[in-house]
């Protein structure tokens, strides 16, 4: 009995220990199991994503081998950007989400990144950075004559009704006595421009918005100040870009900086991209592009400055040139510059507004504004070099840029100095937004017009004809032909 109680309990304790070794191997084998499937989700999803990339990749070659006929594109260049020329209303803002939303989304001419990189090389270099992006598009596309095209049926419309009104103006509009349609579109005009300021200075950072500050005191000064001469501002304004540029390049390189300095994408090849080899610009054309714009500004200067040639059309044509070449962030910032070069020399205070107002309400770019200018001094001719001289620079520095932009783009010193440069721009918005309603809001009235105005735009979005529009009548209503309301100078010499 015993034995046999001895027995069953060593029997009992194998089968036991039987039990746990197989529970132990159970438990092993499930292990094993379970890292083998989280191995495998992870292969999986490895693949997945190698499948998305290549998918993409498949996608961006796909666009890019386009084998279609040259002139087919170039037909495509045309129909796109005519019809789009009437209807881009809104600003450098609206203007960048019209073009991705036609070349992007709709017609696949390229990727998202690929659009956004140009967008890039247009905040990069001076002139108007929505029609550079229309200039890079378009060549990327059909070539540099591609881009030519686009940039001139992307403007056409402004640019005619502007020089038509100028020509008007001129020469039916009794500037001593503006007619009861015109009161209202200075100040209506004035609200876009602090819209504007608004949305490039929420932007910044502390860095940024420091470098605005003082860049907008010191244009202030100038305007405001009667030892200056006015056109000191010719020279002021490019140092001023140039010394906030130094000073976040110093600041990228503290250990601490101030502000935030990103690092660039992989983004493109100059060697192997086949968007830049389509673009067909070699970067010995490119330098070359430059010297051709370094050229005509080195030698307009010193023909009007130094050996003081009397032309007039010589002398419209330096004036728009030398601003078109320095001037970082659109048409907001050449205000200001446009206003000390113009008035009073070529035009009353009250002309300049009222075609401030004009091209506010216009499609397409603000600096169609140098087409009025130019047709208000000196009618159509005029108009036409007032057009080509502060369209040009930017045309053909977009051009110089594009094949050096895959490796510029890579540049530490480039990227953190362009950042100073533009918060630096955005001052000079904000300084203008000071000078032009000094000078466009003179009694109650016209402030009435600003606010409601300025509420249209800010508040609820209005697009910018229709704020103008409203502001014209507004003004209209309150003039003293009609209402006769807030006539109050606020000014009192």
């Amino acid at each position: 009995m015993t034995r046999s109680s001895d027995d069953r309990g060593k029997s009992g304790a194998r089968g036991a220990a039987s039990m746990n070794m197989e529970e132990e191997k159970q438990e092993d084998y499930d292990d094993s199991m379970g890292k083998m499937t989280v191995e495998t989700e992870k292969n999986d999803m490895e693949k997945s994503l190698n499948s998305d990339e290549n998918e993409d990749e498949d996608e961006n070659e796909e666009v890019l081998e386009d084998e279609s006929p040259w002139s087919e594109r170039f037909w495509e260049v045309v129909t796109t950007f005519w019809p789009l020329g009437f209807v881009a209303f809104g600003g450098p803002q609206a203007h960048v989400a019209i073009l991705r939303d036609h070349l992007v989304v709709q017609r696949n001419w390229m990727d998202e990144e690929q659009f956004t990189e140009l967008f890039a090389i247009g905040q990069g270099i001076p002139g108007p950075t929505s029609t550079q992006l229309v200039v890079s598009t378009a060549t990327s596309r059909a070539g540099p004559l591609g881009g030519l095209v686009a940039f001139f049926l992307w403007t056409l419309p402004g640019l005619v009704i502007l020089t038509v009104c100028g020509v008007l103006i001129e020469t039916f509009v009794d500037q001593d006595n503006a007619p009861f349609y015109l009161i209202g579109l200075p100040p209506a005009a004035t609200s876009l421009v602090f819209k504007a300021f608004y949305g490039f200075s929420k932007k910044l950072d502390k860095l940024g918005i420091f470098l605005s500050m003082c860049s907008g005191m010191v244009a202030i000064l100038i305007n405001g100040d009667e030892n200056i001469d006015v056109k000191v501002s010719q020279w002021v304004y490019p140092t001023m870009l140039a010394v906030g540029g130094l000073i976040t390049y110093a600041d990228s390189r503290r250990e601490k900086p101030f502000s935030e300095y990103t690092k660039t994408k992989k983004g493109w090849d100059v060697q192997s991209d086949r968007l830049m080899k389509r673009i067909g610009i070699p970067l010995w054309v490119g330098a070359a592009i430059f010297g051709v714009w370094l050229f005509i500004l080195v030698s307009c200067i010193l023909l009007v400055d130094v050996f003081e040639v009397e032309n007039t059309y010589l002398g419209i044509f330096e004036v728009m040139y030398r601003i078109g070449s320095i001037i970082f962030g659109g048409g907001q910032v050449v205000l200001p510059m446009l206003q000390g070069e113009v008035v009073p020399q070529w035009m009353t205070k009250d002309q300049f507004f009222q075609g401030l107002g004009l091209s506010q309400s216009m499609p397409g770019p603000l600096f169609n504004f140098s087409a009025y200018l130019g047709a208000v001094h000196q009618g159509v001719p005029g108009a036409l070099v007032a057009y080509v001289g502060l369209f040009g620079p930017g045309v053909i520095l977009i051009f110089a840029m594009v094949p050096y932009w895959a490796w510029l783009r890579h540049v530490p010193w480039f990227r953190s100095g362009l950042q100073g440069v533009n918060a630096t721009a955005i001052g000079l918005v904000g300084a203008a937004c000071i000078i032009l309603w000094e000078a466009a809001v003179l009694t109650a009235a016209d402030a009435m017009v600003f606010v409601f105005a300025g509420t249209l735009a800010c508040g609820f979005n209005v697009q910018a004809p229709l704020v103008i529009l409203a502001g014209g009548i507004l003004g209209a209503i309150l003039c003293d032909d009609a209402l006769s309301l807030g006539q109050v100078p606020y000014h009192c010499d």
